[in-house]
């Protein structure tokens, strides 16, 4: 129920959707993810244009995601992965301020790879999760 909660508290800090009293965790994580994509996708486009203010909001949106995914990691539970994605997500925000400084949209490209990476894994989470609820009942 923490996990649910945190998950929840990261999504309403970043506005994405109205949908998240209505979600359950793994829903909230790819709804962040969907988010972060649409977000890291917008910034190269205001990149192409030379719109700086747009970029701008657009890598202060996808930092803010990040971020909130980061605080949703469950440690206790995650150990080593949850461990490993903060370190990755760290790397992200430090990747994205530095686009962002040094007008690099390599450095966009980059972070959508990372993370594109992640959302698909976590896309195959609830195909997971129904497995492991029908071998419990099958035991």
């Amino acid at each position: 129920m923490a996990y649910k909660n945190r998950g929840a508290n990261a999504y309403r800090n970043v506005d994405v959707s109205s949908a998240v009293p209505y979600a359950d965790s793994v829903q909230l994580i790819q709804m962040l993810f969907d988010g972060l994509m649409a977000s890291l996708a917008d910034a190269e486009g205001h990149f192409d244009r030379n719109d700086i203010k747009g970029k701008n909001d657009c890598i202060g949106r996808a930092t803010k995601i990040i971020l909130g995914l980061q605080s949703a990691l469950d440690f206790e539970k995650g150990e080593e992965l949850a461990t490993n994605l903060s370190e990755l997500y760290d790397y992200c925000v430090r990747r994205l301020l530095k686009a962002n400084i040094r007008n690099d949209v390599e450095g966009i490209q980059e972070v959508k790879f990372l993370m594109s990476e992640i959302k698909d894994a976590w896309s195959l989470v609830p195909q997971l999760l129904d497995r492991d609820v029908n071998v419990s009942l099958a035991s």
